[in-house]
């Protein structure tokens, strides 16, 4: 292996700007992820009160201590209101990451019913299909806790009721392919949300709190006229010993969470045991890699030193380092496991792309996984570059992504722009995982670049027609698309509406890769018992 020697110096000016902006940023994601924790907090003496753990608890409870946690997509549904962004709360009103529970590691989606109830929110539809996609490709089990007061009728949208039959559906997947569901229902499970509960192969309800039935009473009486309680229509005493929904009566949310950890224990899961492998760690320090990236996504960086500080031993075997410089690939190894690594250091060129091509291609062919490190404005365009044939090249390299036959891993570290996030496995092209950092931006093209654009299609417009050009009108045009494009290409704004898996410390991309990456080989090495169909309810 080649060890990578590093040309940064953090005791420079320009290393410390860098690293104070990024962790401005990361400020900024822990004050959004403070105040949603904040705003389910505020419920607690409510919940003490009915003597139930707050979602937050209930989930560090079903989690073995100390073993990792990869909560996803927690800025999801930030700001879509931009007019009350101040209020904004994350997380779309569900906590859901990848953790181990009995020692097995599993996909765990909790109603946060400390805030509104549970009812679901802006992205949370977004959001659970996500966990169930994460889970069903990677053949993980899933845990639900569900308490949600359902969906908030006076935002009615008739696509969300449409498109939100998808979970009911996977859930059904999910049975079928031999995956696990248990399902602890610790509140309301109403109208759709009832089938979430219904859909699982294992329910524990809780005595005096479950509550789970298509209609409500106020529907029920709105519908039919007939008048009952709660407890009658879906209470967990009815649907454990009356019409057979529940498998499990329990009195609180500890004993059901215990009851939980103990079935999963109870079944013979196919996890077997991983043996490590040696390998040194980076040669240099991972918080170093608060200071490598500049907030300005124009000014130039070498991404090795992001790769120095991130594989075994700061080791890098460079492929093709001469043809198509601006794009770097090459192989190393995370925690002792082969990866390949693509990352840009610029344009795509028309060789950068067919190196590239053949990279991915040779990666298929060992069956080692890939981690594509965002850092492009893009493929390069001009006139050379279409008589080189960059459309060609650039679209067999888009082709080898698509068709790649090994885990794809994505990682927004700078710019990820036009069809450069395409050859770069952006999220529409379905990466195993696709995280961000906070400095990150995704975009079609940069705000200047998209305003002069227009400016120039603009002014030829007026040359065809004999119109005069108002310069006031045409920087007034200008500046709205800056500030159009700047204003939706932030990490921020794209996690919040799901376009990626989360926002991640830079510092701890080391670790989410080596988890990453076993879960992903113990998905390759796991063979469920699937059926024909999903467990029916006796």
């Amino acid at each position: 292996m080649a060890r990578l020697q590093t040309s940064i110096s953090p005791a420079s000016e320009a290393f410390n700007q860098n690293r104070q902006g990024m962790l401005d940023l990361l400020q900024e994601v822990h004050s959004i992820e403070a105040r949603t924790r904040a705003a389910s907090e505020r419920s607690r003496e409510r919940f003490e009160k009915r003597h139930q753990l707050l979602p937050r608890d209930r989930v560090a409870l079903l989690l073995d201590p100390g073993r990792p946690f990869i909560e996803l997509s927690k800025l999801a549904g930030f700001g879509l209101d931009t007019k009350n962004i101040e209020k904004s709360v994350a997380g779309a009103g569900v906590i859901a990451g990848i953790g181990f529970v009995s020692g097995i590691r599993c996909m765990i989606s909790a109603s946060d019913s400390g805030i509104a109830a549970g009812a679901l929110q802006p992205m949370g539809l977004d959001k659970q299909l996500r966990v169930q996609e994460i889970a069903l490709e990677n053949k993980l089990p899933l845990i639900q806790l569900v308490e949600s007061a359902g969906a908030n009728l006076m935002a009615y949208r008739v696509e969300d009721f449409i498109h939100g039959g998808s979970l009911f559906r996977n859930l059904a997947r999910f049975s079928a392919a031999g995956l696990p569901v248990i399902t602890i229902t610790h509140g309301s499970s109403t109208a759709g949300g009832a089938y979430q509960t219904g859909l699982s192969d294992y329910i524990i309800m809780v005595r005096g709190r479950t509550r789970a039935f298509l209609a409500g009473p106020p529907l029920l009486k709105a519908a039919t006229g007939e008048v009952a309680t709660e407890e009658e229509l879906g209470g967990a005493e009815m649907h454990t010993g009356v019409s057979g929904l529940g498998d499990y009566l329990v009195e609180d949310d500890r004993e059901a969470i215990g009851l939980a950890r103990s079935i999963l224990s109870n079944i013979d899961w196919n996890d077997a045991p991983e043996v490590a492998r040696g390998f040194e760690p980076p040669a240099y320090a991972p918080e170093e890699l608060l200071g490598v990236m500049p907030m300005d996504y124009r000014q130039p960086v070498d991404m090795r030193e992001v790769i120095a500080r991130v594989v075994d031993g700061s080791d890098f075997v460079e492929f093709g380092e001469r043809y198509g410089g601006a794009t770097v690939s090459g192989n190393a190894r995370i925690a002792g496991w082969p990866i390949g690594i693509i990352t840009n250091n610029g344009p795509i060129d028309p060789a950068g792309a067919t190196k590239a091509t053949h990279f991915i291609q040779a990666c298929c062919q060992a069956g080692t996984p890939l981690l594509y490190l965002n850092n492009t404005t893009g493929f390069m365009v001009g006139k050379s570059y279409e008589e080189s044939g960059i459309i060609k090249h650039g679209s067999k390299m888009i082709q080898a992504v698509t068709n790649a036959t090994v885990p794809q891993f994505t990682l927004y570290c700078g710019a990820s722009f036009g069809a450069g996030n395409y050859g770069m496995c952006g999220r529409g092209f379905d990466p195993r995982f696709c995280f961000s950092w906070p400095n990150a931006k995704t975009a079609v093209m940069g705000g200047e670049q998209a305003a002069g654009t227009m400016a120039v299609v603009q002014e030829a417009r007026a040359a065809r027609t004999g119109e005069a050009v108002d310069p006031q009108m045409m920087e007034a045009m200008k500046a709205q698309i800056v500030q159009t494009f700047d204003g939706q290409m932030s990490a921020f704004y794209t996690s919040a509406r799901m376009l990626d898996d989360g926002v991640i410390d830079p510092r701890d991309t080391r670790e989410l890769m080596i988890e990453l990456m076993k879960i992903t080989r113990e998905e390759a090495a796991r063979s469920p018992n699937e059926i024909q169909f999903a467990v029916a309810r006796p």
